[in-house]
């Protein structure tokens, strides 16, 4: 798996939320709404979810790994901090 592409919009509010990335695998397949989260212990990424009817958030699309995770992570956040503010 490849990641070809990322796209960061930042976001400049309150709250936890610092951006919304959409990346592209292999040219092929898209996958939009990975939020970049500040936590605790620094920047994480959360993977697109949807509010099920027993109230809990479960992921739509996600890696069924640690290692595809933590390359994922890696390279999103990488991508969040070269990215610039893009006035809405």
């Amino acid at each position: 798996m490849n990641i070809t592409d990322v796209r960061v919009r930042k976001i400049a509010k309150e709250g936890k939320m610092r951006a919304v990335v959409s990346i592209t695998i292999d040219d092929e397949f898209v996958v939009h709404d990975i939020k970049v989260i500040e936590g605790e212990k620094g920047l994480f990424i959360a993977m697109p979810s949807r509010k099920s009817s027993d109230g809990e958030y479960r992921d739509i699309a996600h890696p069924i790994n640690t290692q595809t995770r933590d390359k994922l992570q890696k390279i999103v956040l990488e991508a969040y901090e070269k990215a610039e503010y893009v006035e809405e």
